[in-house]
């Protein structure tokens, strides 16, 4: 069995096509950590959504409960 590359340049070179080959994986590398950092941004502001709607949610419920017990007296 011998080795396609003997040395890194040429892996590097990728007989002539390196320069298409390392294009690829770099703008698939790219766009793969685009995708995860755009993924977690909207995980953060949905949470954060979340949390602010459960308070106001909150502070509803809260506030009808004093009420809605005065008039049933």
């Amino acid at each position: 069995m011998q080795p396609y590359f003997y040395s890194v340049s040429e892996f590097i070179a990728m007989g002539k096509h390196g320069v298409f080959v390392w294009s690829c994986w770099a703008i698939t590398v790219g766009a793969m950590l685009i995708f995860i950092a755009y993924s977690r941004r909207q995980r953060q502001a949905l949470i954060k959504q979340l949390t602010i709607q459960q308070a106001r949610q909150a502070q509803r419920t809260t506030k009808a409960t004093p009420s809605a017990t005065k008039h049933s007296r």
